[in-house]
């Protein structure tokens, strides 16, 4: 049974390079909130810089980008919320046995999000503009919630993979 596991660890650097992706766009989403924010409160009190009448809606939709990606990049730390105040109390197996079960759940939210969130954006999203920016479809408003459901598929398939391998594999202890 290891073996299986050897030849599946080599698609470990995609979950890599996936995760790099996402944490890279959420630190310019970061970026670009804070600039915009800074240029439509510094417009505010300083008359030769502009504050826009699009800033608002744009620093709460990258926001919600934001918000969901960085849900989706806390499943693959395992810094996502849990409750832990029985594992002392609880054998190795069960504990294992239901962090399993709550992946499974949180990837059945993943798929939600992907197909509910994309049939809003595509149905609802694309029915409407923003108010200050009238050529931008509410598309990108609603975009998040299926990407960041995507991600969670992709990050949760790697922690069922990891929790299974952990019940037949033993690891070694790194010197």
């Amino acid at each position: 049974m290891p073996g299986i596991f050897k030849t599946l660890d080599k698609i470990r650097p995609a979950y890599d390079i996936t995760y790099k992706i996402v944490m890279v766009i959420c630190k310019l989403l970061l970026i670009a909130d804070i600039a915009i924010t800074s240029m439509a409160v510094a417009g505010r009190y300083i008359s030769f810089i502009p504050d826009p009448a699009w800033s608002e809606e744009i620093v709460l939709t990258l926001m919600s980008y934001m918000a969901v990606l960085s849900a989706a990049l806390s499943i693959r730390r395992g810094a996502h919320i849990r409750m832990t105040s029985f594992d002392a109390y609880l054998n190795k197996n069960v504990i294992k046995a239901l962090d399993i079960l709550a992946d499974i759940a949180v990837m059945a939210l993943g798929f939600i999000m992907l197909i509910v969130g994309w049939q809003y954006a595509t149905t609802l999203g694309g029915r409407g503009n923003y108010i200050s920016i009238t050529w931008l479809s509410k598309f990108w408003m609603y975009l998040p919630v299926p990407v960041a459901g995507f991600a969670m598929i992709i990050f949760e398939i790697e922690s069922i993979y990891n929790h299974i391998k952990s019940m037949y594999v033993k690891e070694e202890n790194a010197a």
